[in-house]
């Protein structure tokens, strides 16, 4: 961009200095010598004031204003005056004046100064009215420009640090945030009698109203923001203060010497002398911030903010992408976070408003739509929605729909509500003042105009008449109020879960838990039990529809943390509590105060409802033991309902008692149930989670027989050496779960939780060294040495102990170590735990290396079965068969294996027995 581009032959001046050196007043009167001017003001308020002087000076048809949300304009208008941003510059005027130039550097709206530093221009004259730390720049950007330095009027000097209270009177207090200014216009109210607000949210019909209350002596100390370092003249004779920091939009940052000037340079009026300082809440200045303040010597600007105004409508991208165009210097800094922009983004990623934007004249449409302001800066996309909205209906049909423009305006014609909500309800109207002004967008445009404008002037006067009411606390007031009507609240909940109750941020929303946000001075009960009933009666149909929504949820959308804490959508709901019943715990909804007894009981059914699904669900294997019969009757059924069937078995040729062939009729399936021993069994690993050792289940095993171990298996179960427990349930999800029934049920929970997800074995964790062991095997784990094993981990290992020790002694082999995936003094530690007991070493082979020691099984004593109970009767028939059977077998162990019967001696006595027995 060349000079020849920036300058003409027209007069171009730059007028600078400090504040109270009259610069404003030197370019208006030399704008009305011209026959036609605009003047370009910072605030809305400044363009109001100085339109107010012209209008009393020449009268109203010689002047307009024109600013987002105010236009008025004369037919023979020939001085305008207007806010930078609504100054139109494609009028052709003899004098041009933009004041505050130094504004070029600010975040927000330095673009827009910076383009009017480039291209606002009038015929005859241009006058730029700032800060002397923009002198550098602007002879690079002018170079053909005249420089006017203009010195202070009055001297200021630094008061140092006083208490709010006794600050002298005629003195302005400035604070960085609505909430600051409040709290210390509370404080002087109370302590010295009152207070004017002046806030650059305000109206200007208000500010009006509250600067006359100060000059009028009806107060003598004026609360503020840093608005009135724009240029506002008031007869301030000190500036205190309040804080050096503020919230730029992006973080907390201090504020320069430039910008403490800016502020502090309101006190003195014309040639009276003026003071600074700061109050008790904030830290003195350094010395050289107050001699640069006192000297106006600072160090000047380096860099301004930049945006393309050349812009490409022939696509959406294309029009994107002319806003990322690179400035024309080093120095300047393309502005990549405009809201517009951003909004303009939203908008584009809306696939109908895309669809929409399909020609230049709609997008310049949508472009003008985005540049639509947010004055509320609620920080929500309810903005965008409603610029959507706007922008359909533009596309369509032309003009916005009447019916829904007047429900809007209609909306906001109240007057009820505090301060800030007065004041939200101002920038909302703002925004649709703004809307209304648009040439085309409406029919009847001069009806809405009015009645926006008519709307605004009632809430002014209403926020007028609350800053000046007696309160002790702003909020608590103003909700106590609105609680005794009948109405319901106005309220809202942000993204970020934050609740405000008629423009009032009150809290935040946690699912159905309500957190109230209280006032800096602490623990007032009285002023959260005000919050609290704000809050249930301005959030009734907010918590109606989050629990319509979880009751209609599925699974899914929950989940239990490691404390059994129910989770819907990122936010806790409820929790799990003990019953009786294992794998039965209660859900219940969190203490909220915002739900009735009905809502809870209907979010409870739902929780419980998932509880109950998941339970199933994931440990489905493990709840089917709580009923083996069911179980294993059903597969026998299926069994014993086949039809019996006939097989043709052959005999071999040897068989000649038999005929050669002969057909045999299978039986039925037998419907055969699980033993008595085995269902004990079971229930047993039912109580246990799924995983119980084996040694505590020795005497059920005993007791079982053969047919109930397919049975057994059938159900998934696994009997191992070392325990019995499940497969199916050593997966990530049973294991979570299994530990949360346990500790909810035994109401402990280890600091360590549940083992690492997929890891079969790890070291003890830290602090974990006296959990109980039935918190590891209700996961699916055993505890050998200094490791946590899983327990088929643990079968495998201790199978390769037994093969080792079949032998007797047995040493540690590689084989085991790597299995175990430990080193020998752990596996060591494991075997103990295993039965196994060290009964020596041998030297290593390595003698640098420590002694391998051996090891044997501990035998375990022999238990013998418990005899069957009977009847003395039976015991004696047992006792006889069992010496006859003996006798028996004694004589034919002890018969001759050859020959016939031995034949009887004639001779023999027994001889003549055997005679006489025939």
């Amino acid at each position: 961009m060349s000079s020849a581009f920036l300058t003409s032959s027209a007069l171009l001046k730059c007028v600078l200095g400090s504040t109270n050196t009259g610069k404003t007043f030197y370019a208006v009167d030399r704008m009305l010598g011209h026959a036609s001017g605009m003047a370009g003001f910072p605030l809305r308020l400044l363009a109001r004031e100085n339109y107010d002087k012209l209008v009393t000076r020449l009268g109203p048809s010689q002047v307009a204003l024109v600013t987002g949300e105010e236009k008025l304009v004369p037919p023979n208008a020939r001085y305008f005056c207007c806010t930078v941003e609504a100054m139109p510059l494609e009028r052709d005027m003899d004098c041009v004046v933009v004041d505050e130039i130094q504004l070029c550097t600010d975040r927000e709206r330095g673009h827009i100064f910076t383009d009017r530093l480039l291209h606002a221009r009038g015929r005859h004259e241009t006058l730029f009215l700032g800060a002397q730390t923009m002198w550098p720049l602007l002879q690079t950007l002018l170079p053909d420009a005249e420089f006017i330095n203009r010195d202070r009027f009055s001297r200021l000097s630094y008061a140092g640090q006083k208490k709010t209270t006794r600050l002298q009177r005629r003195s302005a207090i400035v604070a960085f945030s609505a909430a600051e200014v409040y709290r210390l216009a509370e404080l002087v109210r109370r302590q010295r009698g009152g207070a004017a607000v002046v806030m650059g949210a305000l109206s200007p019909r208000t500010r009006n109203a509250q600067v006359e209350l100060y000059q009028n002596g009806d107060v003598d100390f004026l609360i503020a923001t840093d608005a009135i370092g724009m240029g506002l003249n008031m007869d301030i004779g000190h500036v205190a203060l309040a804080d050096d920091a503020k919230f730029d939009g992006q973080s907390m940052r201090r504020l320069s010497p430039a910008e403490l000037a800016q502020i502090a340079g309101r006190a003195g009026r014309y040639t009276t002398d003026g003071t600074f300082g700061v109050t008790e809440d904030c830290r003195p200045l350094e010395q050289e911030v107050v001699d640069a303040i006192e000297t106006h010597n600072f160090l000047p600007v380096r860099q301004l903010y930049w945006r393309a105004r050349k812009l490409n409508f022939n696509t959406l991208d294309g029009l994107l992408k002319s806003l990322e165009a690179a400035p024309p210097y080093r120095f300047m800094v393309r502005k990549v976070d405009g809201v517009d922009h951003l909004t303009l983004q939203a908008l584009a990623d809306r696939p109908d408003i895309r669809a929409l934007a399909d020609s230049p004249g709609r997008l310049r449409t949508l472009w003008d739509v985005a540049q639509i302001p947010d004055f509320r800066k609620t920080l929500t996309d309810s903005h965008v929605v409603m610029l959507a909205r706007i922008f359909d209906s533009l596309a369509r049909h032309g003009q916005l729909d009447s019916r829904w423009v007047a429900a809007q305006l209609s909306h906001l014609d109240r007057l009820d509500g505090d301060i800030d909500t007065l004041m939200t309800r101002i920038a909302h109207i703002r925004t649709w003042t703004y809307i209304t002004h648009k040439n085309g967008w409406t029919d009847s445009k001069q009806d809405w105009q009015e009645l926006a404008k008519s709307i605004e002037d009632r809430l002014s006067d209403e926020l007028h008449s609350r800053l000046t009411q007696r309160f002790v606390d702003r909020r608590a007031a103003h909700l106590s109020r609105r609680l005794k009507e009948s109405m319901v609240l106005m309220a809202s909940v942000r993204l970020d879960g934050t609740v405000l109750v008629e423009g009032e941020e009150v809290g935040r929303l946690d699912g159905f838990i309500f957190h109230p946000s209280l006032s800096e001075t602490g623990e007032d009960v009285e002023e959260k039990a005000m919050i609290l009933a704000a809050a249930r009666k301005g959030l009734p149909d907010e918590i109606e529809r989050r629990v319509a929504a979880l009751t209609i949820s599925a699974d899914p959308a929950f989940r239990l943390d490691e404390k059994g804490q129910v989770i819907w959508r990122d936010a806790l709901v409820g929790r799990l509590v003990r019953t009786d019943n294992l794998y039965a715990p209660r859900a219940e909804v969190g203490d909220s105060d915002l739900l009735s007894i009905d809502q809870k009981a209907r979010i409870n059914d739902r929780l419980n409802q998932f509880i109950t699904d998941h339970v199933h669900t994931t440990l489905a294997p493990l709840v089917a033991l709580s009923k083996p019969d069911q179980l294993f009757f059903a597969e026998q059924a299926e069994a014993a309902s086949k039809p019996a069937t006939e097989k043709t078995e052959t005999l071999p040729p040897n068989d000649q008692t038999a005929p050669e062939n002969k057909t045999l009729t299978q039986a039925p399936a037998q419907l055969r149930q699980l033993s008595g021993a085995a269902k004990g069994l079971v229930w047993q690993i039912y109580e246990g989670l799924g995983t119980v050792e084996r040694r505590l289940l020795a005497a059920q095993l005993r007791e079982i027989i053969e047919n109930d171990k397919p049975l057994l298996a059938k159900a998934g179960l696994r009997i191992g050496t070392e325990a019995l427990y499940l497969p199916d349930m050593l997966k990530p999800a049973p294991i979570a779960l299994r530990v949360l029934l346990w500790c909810l049920y035994n109401q402990t929970f280890p600091t360590c939780g549940p083992p690492p997800e997929g890891r079969v074995s790890f070291p003890v964790p830290e602090g974990a060294e006296d959990v109980a062991g039935g918190f590891w095997m209700a996961a699916g784990y055993r505890r050998l040495g200094s490791r946590i094993m899983r327990v088929d981990m643990v079968e495998r290992v201790a199978a390769l102990v037994r093969a080792a020790a079949r032998d007797g002694v047995f040493e540690i082999s590689d084989d085991m170590l790597s299995l175990a995936g430990v080193g020998r003094s752990d596996m060591a530690l494991m075997l103990g735990d295993l039965g196994c007991q060290q009964v020596g070493e041998r030297p290593s082979e390595d003698p640098e290396k420590p002694a391998i020691a051996k090891f044997e099984r501990i035998q375990k004593k022999r238990i013998l079965r418990p005899q069957q109970k009977h009847s003395a009767q039976n015991k004696h028939k047992t006792k006889d068969r069992t010496k006859s059977s003996s006798r028996q077998s004694y004589r034919e162990k002890n018969a001759p294996m050859r020959g016939g019967a031995k034949k009887l001696d004639p001779n023999s006595p027994f001889a003549v027995l055997a005679a006489l027995k025939k």
